[in-house]
């Protein structure tokens, strides 16, 4: 049986690395990692490789913000594997401030890597899975993107806008075999929560149900179900993968 293939974006740590991870040990897929920084990505293409087996990972440098750039790399995606049955749209950052105190390129910059980056990547995979009549495309949104956060109007703004785009796109590519949900993670321990002070995440965790923050695997297991066949009727869902926190 041939196996699949999954592209994730912002892939080489964190969420994306996590994703990746947990494709390649069902043993049914296959992996593209994209992401800018390249020796970063390389030494986790290498690394992945080494424990899933080098033909099963490729990794490919990308700048979600350029179209020319995504278009190119999602050709050599098919190129090197032949197809694309699932795209995780999880690159993503933050340059968090007061609305009265944030500068213009700072909500310019988070705008454009995690809404306009998700809008390129899809419509550069939407041709291929339009015409095999299969694919799904799950988007990164948040729990700030869902409920909003002080001192995150940019990245609330682009994570709220994200949604937008995945109903949008689950009512657009529907007639095409293709499905599209969002997972909203809550706090979850990767590099973007290192610069929290403690006691912050520890209140945090108080506060969430489960009483602790998510892990990146709880993440990569949102993404592995919602691209498997398990989910084959559910499209246009934005599933909440926080513990609990905001009920």
């Amino acid at each position: 049986m041939e196996k699949k293939v999954a592209v994730i974006t912002g892939a080489a740590r964190g969420l994306g690395r996590a994703g990746a991870e947990r494709f390649l040990e069902s043993g049914n897929w296959k992996v593209a990692i994209l992401d800018m920084n390249e020796e970063s990505l390389a030494k986790t293409a290498r690394e992945l490789g080494e424990k899933y087996g080098a033909d099963n990972v490729a990794y490919f440098t990308v700048n979600v913000t350029s179209k020319e750039s995504v278009g190119n790399v999602m050709k050599a995606v098919i190129e090197k594997f032949g197809r694309i049955d699932s795209l995780i749209n999880n690159a993503g950052i933050t340059r968090d401030n007061m609305m009265h105190k944030m500068p213009e390129a700072d909500w310019d910059v988070v705008l454009d890597v995690n809404l306009k980056g998700a809008f390129l990547c899809a419509t550069a995979v939407a041709a291929h899975m339009k015409e095999r009549k299969s694919g799904t495309i799950i988007n990164t949104s948040s729990v700030v993107g869902v409920y909003g956060n002080m001192g995150q109007s940019n990245y609330a703004a682009s994570k709220f806008g994200v949604i937008g785009l995945t109903k949008t796109w689950a009512k657009e590519l529907g007639r095409d075999g293709i499905r599209v949900n969002a997972v909203a993670p809550g706090y979850t321990m990767t590099e973007m929560l290192q610069t929290v002070p403690e006691k912050i995440l520890t209140a945090i965790a108080e506060k969430t149900p489960l009483k602790r923050l998510g892990k990146p695997q709880d993440i990569a297991n949102a993404y592995y179900f919602l691209s498997s066949d398990e989910s084959a009727f559910i499209t246009g869902q934005v599933m909440s993968v926080d513990g609990g926190l905001v009920i």
